[in-house]
Order: C-alpha cells, then structure tokens, then sequence
C-alpha cells in the first residue's frame, strides 16, 4: 500500500553535514504530518523536526539551528538537512509521515514509518 523509504545516512566526521531523503509511494492522496525521528542506543525514539503540507516546520531543541527540514509534496518526498553534525547525533533515522491513501477504493488515513536510516557521526 504505502511505503517510506529513507536514504543519505552514513558515516560523518564532527562537524560535517548530510542531507536525509524520504519518499512516500504507493496509492497516496495526500500527505499530511513528514518528520524525522531518530534512535540512538538505548535511548527512546525522539523527534527530531517535523513539517506540515504547508511548510511549517518545527524542531527539536537539540538540533534548533543547525538543521532544515523540507518537503517537496509534489514528490511526495521529506528531506532534514544537519549541519555541525556532532557525536552526539549519532542515531538511526526514521522518517514519519501522516498518510491518506486509497486502499482499495476506500479513503483511509495512517501514520507510516520507513525501515530507518544510520548515521554515525565520528571521526
């Protein structure tokens, strides 16, 4: 029906940035609720940013600053930009979407995961 998929993790050097992508498909009407959550060991699942269809956005304080969520909702598709990227970023991303879809000529809505993406920041 409806799939997240997550890419543009990796291993980053303090300090350093990277860009995470998200694309939604399947059988979409629309999106509501992107964001991006992530896992660190041990730690709960936390909000990183989210953005709503019309572009608000809003953060985490431990990432106020130095990071930028997008959507483009043509695409369907979420990004978080990190910037001065810190050990402490270190996590698994997962991104989040609130979702209308058509399942089987039914309208119905859901909030969706992807599978979750690594990053790991070290030098």
């Amino acid at each position: 029906q409806v799939q997240l998929v997550e890419s543009g993790g990796g291993l980053v050097q303090p300090g350093g940035s990277l860009r995470l992508s998200c694309v939604a498909s399947g059988s979409i009407f629309s999106i509501n609720l992107m964001g991006w959550y992530r896992q660190a060991p041990g730690k709960e699942r936390e909000l990183v940013a989210e953005i709503t269809s019309g572009g608000n956005a809003r953060y985490a304080d431990s990432v106020k600053g130095r990071s930028t969520i997008s959507r483009d909702n043509a695409g369907n598709t979420v990004y978080l930009h990190l910037n001065r990227l810190e050990p402490g970023d270190t996590a698994v991303y997962f991104c989040n979407a609130d979702i209308y879809y058509d399942d089987r000529s039914r309208l119905r809505t859901g909030d969706f995961w992807g599978q979750g993406t690594q990053v790991t920041v070290s030098s």
